[in-house]
């Protein structure tokens, strides 16, 4: 079944080989395993902070999704903006 966000096709994500793990408060953290679910936090849940790498995770995870960009592109991608934004576990 497909679903559409942002009138976009989404088809299953191809899982990260490892997950990246972000903090959420109190010291806890949370794994992201594909590029699905880092496109998600990067829309609904991210920090406040938003610079250049937050602007390329997003629009290199949305490829990711689509398929027009690699997995593990994106997974970099979201590395470079959890760590610009501090929140790399």
């Amino acid at each position: 079944m497909e679903e559409k966000m942002h009138d976009r096709r989404i088809t299953p994500s191809v899982p990260w080989r490892t997950p990246v793990y972000v903090r959420i408060g109190h010291g806890a953290s949370e794994a992201i395993n594909d590029a699905h679910e880092a496109l998600h936090y990067l829309n609904v849940r991210w920090p406040t902070e938003r610079g250049k790498k937050y602007t390329l995770a997003c629009v290199t995870c949305a490829n990711a999704v689509e398929r027009r960009e690699s997995a593990e592109v994106a997974r970099e991608a979201f590395i470079a903006a959890a760590i610009e934004a501090l929140i790399l576990a």
